[in-house]
């Protein structure tokens, strides 16, 4: 059985929305073992990085369309390939570096804390640095408007503008929560491996190799949580978890609004469409 998704843009200069709507038949997305515990986390990550290319190229075209600009895979794959290697840098390579020259013991847990901790600051502050650009501070907007909605829905209210502008910007399966509950367990696998008293180099290694098992146990935490989130004690593990989402989330305008609630609209059509089908 495929899976509907959909994306939609309001049109540079008008109040059309267009919609992109398709069908995910791929493996990842459809196959029953993607949706095994553990393996579902890395499925989530194959998952974002392909659709978050897929909706990214078809909504560049829409708003570069007028100036005759063509986007294609080709441009993004490089973009994002650029992006990974100074990723792996900046947020592995460098606070190994960092915690290497605070502490000179790198198979002790002192070393992994401090190591996780540099980690955590590096991706907090890169994403308080790039919130400064109007560009960036847009699409936290949207994604404001995206979690809106989501919440509006779960809560049975109308997915109308002012009743959706109600809702919270936060919710706890957020992508960016995510990271943090992954840099949490990062912290625990890291400690393990820091028994066997690795060198520089097995250091680096783990940690690019471990990335599969961090994602999928991060992914099975923070959905447990997600399910669970009503509990006294999950209410207060959830803290820092919505916290983190106050970087890359801001209040939306209500035609952005206008955008979250037709995409989720057109999605669910889908899925509606998808399920009659099947019968």
């Amino acid at each position: 059985m495929t899976r509907p998704n959909a994306v939609a843009v309001r049109l540079p200069g008008t109040k059309e929305i267009v919609v992109d709507r398709g069908e995910l038949k791929a493996p990842i997305y459809t196959n029953r073992i993607w949706k095994m515990p553990f393996i579902r986390g890395l499925a989530l990550l194959g998952e974002q990085l392909h659709l978050g290319m897929k909706s990214l190229i078809w909504s560049a075209n829409m708003n570069a369309g007028s100036k005759d600009i063509v986007i294609g895979k080709r441009e993004v794959t490089i973009s994002v390939a650029m992006a990974g290697v100074i990723g792996l840098g900046a947020f592995i390579g460098l606070p190994l570096l960092l915690a290497g020259v605070a502490v000179h013991r790198s198979n002790s847990f002192l070393f992994v804390l401090v190591e996780g901790l540099i980690r955590v600051g590096l991706v907090l502050g890169y994403l308080s640095a790039i919130a400064l650009l109007p560009d960036v501070r847009r699409v936290f907007m949207y994604h404001g408007a995206e979690h809106k909605t989501i919440n509006a829905f779960e809560s049975g209210w109308p997915l109308e503008v002012p009743s959706v502008r109600r809702a919270s910007t936060l919710h706890p399966r957020c992508g960016t929560g995510f990271l943090l509950v992954v840099m949490v367990v990062a912290l625990v696998v890291f400690s393990v491996v820091a028994i066997f008293h690795p060198n520089i180099f097995w250091l680096i290694v783990s940690r690019i190799v471990a990335i599969p098992v961090i994602a999928g146990a991060g992914f099975e935490l923070i959905r447990f949580m997600a399910r669970h989130r009503y509990n006294p004690v999950v209410k207060v593990a959830l803290l820092p978890v919505l916290g983190t989402q106050k970087f890359t989330t801001r209040e939306p305008s209500d035609d952005m609004l206008e955008v979250a609630i037709t995409a989720f609209n057109s999605a669910r059509q889908g899925e509606e469409d998808s399920a009659g089908a099947a019968a």
